[in-house]
């Protein structure tokens, strides 16, 4: 068994395909850097991240791999699943060693879980731009919490962006402390210390002198008009549950008390 110990990183990913094939020496496991060994191996290897090595590789992929599945895989690597390194890699190694395209061959058992993993950071997106809400702060700026599943934030940022474009907002992932901050003219990447951070960005929610005079009131005429279209006759709590996750509930205004 040979172990490949990366930075958990996209570009140290691709580096990590390059060392293999020079070295001729494939993976089974890859593992975070300062992660334990399993019982028995037979050799470890340490990658050291290389931007031109990465740039080399997805160079090759771009001859083997149509711009739309080059797409699903940057935007796999975001799934953050235990077996999303080594399932990459295997897929990526398929791809560069096939004499066909693979994309499509869901017979191979890689390429199908590739597939659904793919399907699974997507929905999460989708589940982002439904469910992301903002709360107006008193200074102008619009501010929404997200604990996103699968890492997938960035997927949306563009359409934010767009939609947004004529006021300041921040969308922050709490659960990865990270965030996106538009200040009217770019988006940034934000991150703030754990002992510097304020507690809206641990509980997702304003603290009522953080609130901008009128949101009070746009929060109770949307929570208002949630209850009118409510059609009680109708309830179905189970398929509301499976529409709606309860895991973004605590973030939607209409799910306050």
């Amino acid at each position: 068994m040979n172990i490949f110990f990366f930075d958990r990183t996209f570009e140290g990913l691709l580096t990590a395909v390059f060392d293999a094939y020079v070295r001729r020496v494939f993976p089974d496991i890859l593992l975070g850097e300062g992660e334990p060994l399993p019982l028995f191996y037979d050799e470890t290897f340490t990658v050291i991240t290389d931007a031109e090595k990465a740039a080399r590789v997805w160079k090759g992929l771009e001859k083997k791999l149509s711009a739309s599945a080059l797409g699903c895989l940057a935007q796999c690597w975001l799934a953050e699943e235990p077996e999303t390194p080594i399932l990459l890699f295997r897929y990526i190694r398929k791809a560069i060693d096939a004499s066909r395209s693979i994309e499509t061959n869901f017979a191979d058992p890689d390429v199908l879980e590739f597939s659904r993993m793919w399907k699974r950071v997507d929905w999460e997106r989708v589940r982002l731009l439904q469910f992301i809400r903002f709360q107006k702060a008193a200074d102008g700026t619009f501010f929404a919490a997200v604990e996103p599943e699968k890492n997938a934030l960035p997927l949306v940022i563009d359409h934010f962006r767009d939609r947004f474009a004529d006021q300041p907002w921040l969308i922050y992932d709490i659960r990865r402390a990270y965030g996106y901050y538009y200040d009217l003219r770019q988006v940034r990447r934000v991150t703030f210390d754990e002992d510097s951070c304020e507690a809206h960005l641990v509980t997702g929610m304003l603290d009522e002198s953080l609130i901008d005079k009128d949101e009070k009131l746009f929060q109770s005429l949307w929570k208002a008009y949630f209850k009118a279209i409510c059609i009680k006759e109708r309830l179905n709590p189970k398929k509301h549950r499976q529409d709606m996750p309860v895991r973004y509930w605590k973030y939607l205004t209409e799910k306050q008390q």
